[in-house]
């Protein structure tokens, strides 16, 4: 057995967890669990959840929740939706999940977002305001502080 296999099923790992990455960054919207994307690159969820987080430094839902936050944001800086609007278009089944994960990531409510944001972002080219108002965890906001 040479010491190049170990190396070459890891490059194909992570070209299947690329993949599962590509698919939510694409299906966000979509109904999405760790079991149907494990599915789609012949993996057990469990094997995917643990090989995800080690490569991506989280687990497949929340990055999926993530994305959902992200399109949320912008959904809600254009004004025209509501709160429960936004919730379904990103893909969200419940209200108070999506409201429970959005405060955590964005460290406000959604509804509260929404009535600030606009006035925030004003006259900034729209692909400026994705990057300015980008979800940050707040563990992650937490550990830049203390640094």
């Amino acid at each position: 057995m040479s010491s190049r296999q170990p190396d070459e099923q890891r490059l194909r790992d992570l070209a299947r967890l690329r993949r599962v990455r590509d698919r939510i960054d694409r299906e966000y919207a979509q109904p999405l669990n760790v079991e149907a994307l494990a599915r789609g690159v012949h993996m057990s969820a469990g094997h995917l959840s643990r090989e995800f987080r080690e490569a991506y430094g989280e687990s497949p839902y929340s990055y999926l929740m993530t994305r959902r936050v992200e399109r949320a944001m912008a959904l809600l800086r254009r004004g025209d939706l509501s709160v429960t609007e936004v919730c379904f278009a990103v893909g969200c089944s419940s209200l108070g999940t999506f409201s429970t994960r959005f405060t955590e990531l964005v460290g406000m409510p959604p509804s509260t977002y929404r009535r600030n944001a606009a006035d925030a972002t004003a006259g900034m080219p729209s692909c400026v305001a994705k990057q300015v108002t980008r979800p940050v965890r707040n563990r992650e906001a937490q550990a830049g502080k203390r640094q």
